[in-house]
């Protein structure tokens, strides 16, 4: 088969999963934008007011590059592992699976919509922002490769959990124990320079960190982590999780009756 029919496997299985979220988007999109105005208006403007300046700019300035982070981070994930699962539920993905289409044709549609549904939330929550605080861009090119390399990682993460996950609880597991405390743990809402040394070098295992740290460069100009280790591990990461996404599907674990 040729190029062009793997373009239009891709293309259906992305448009397939464009549609599914954007189908319910008062579910998929709405939600996550109130729950960040939440959190402009409590840890920006209230909290905010007593911890003055962070690394030379407002609090509020300092957060919003995390929150929008934390956001394509969820809804990336949530995504493709809700997605996915389903298909598996639904013995959808066996039609996949045994059509002539190459696995990572079928990993990268999953992941397209990961990234569609995490930059349309990480876009609303920027659009949001704007209403708490004036946007500060210092390079654009590397808030796109930041979010663009984040979702694609969350995304995987999203495939991989669903693959392993034999009930739709399962699929919660992960969001509610691993991810929401390397979140909160990864310079959200702090720089990890203000910690000990101890926890500073403990914080460099946490991967959101690097991502946190890349995309508030992008906005402000200031980085916890140098640029280039930052891409440097984001792209290990991401080698690592495709990596290992493709050999499950290959295997077929957990996907064949």
């Amino acid at each position: 088969m040729n190029a062009g029919v793997y373009w239009i496997a891709f293309r259906s299985i992305l448009d397939k999963e464009i549609h599914r979220f954007s189908r319910i988007w008062v579910q998929t999109l709405v939600p996550p934008a109130i729950t960040m105005t939440l959190y402009f208006v409590i840890f920006g403007n209230i909290i905010g007011r007593r911890v003055g300046e962070m690394s030379g700019f407002s609090y509020m300035q300092f957060i919003v590059p995390g929150l929008i982070m934390m956001s394509v981070i969820t809804n990336s994930y949530s995504n493709v592992a809700s997605s996915f699962f389903s298909s598996k539920f639904q013995h959808n993905i066996e039609e996949l699976l045994v059509a002539p289409i190459p696995n990572y044709v079928i990993i990268f549609g999953f992941i397209g919509g990961g990234m569609a549904r995490g930059l349309c939330v990480g876009v609303l929550v920027s659009l949001v922002s704007l209403f708490f605080v004036p946007v500060h861009i210092y390079s654009i090119p590397v808030i796109v490769l930041t979010v663009c390399f984040t979702s694609i990682l969350f995304s995987l993460g999203g495939l991989i959990n669903a693959i392993y996950a034999q009930s739709f609880d399962d699929i919660s597991i992960i969001p509610t124990f691993v991810l929401t405390p390397l979140t909160y743990l990864g310079g959200v809402f702090y720089s990890i320079s203000l910690l000990p040394s101890f926890w500073q070098g403990l914080s460099h295992f946490n991967p959101i960190v690097y991502m946190v740290s890349a995309f508030r460069y992008g906005f402000l100009g200031i980085n916890d982590v140098p640029l280039s280790f930052s891409f440097g591990v984001l792209t290990l990461f991401i080698i690592a999780l495709y990596l290992w996404a493709y050999i499950l599907i290959k295997r077929g674990y957990g996907l064949r009756s």
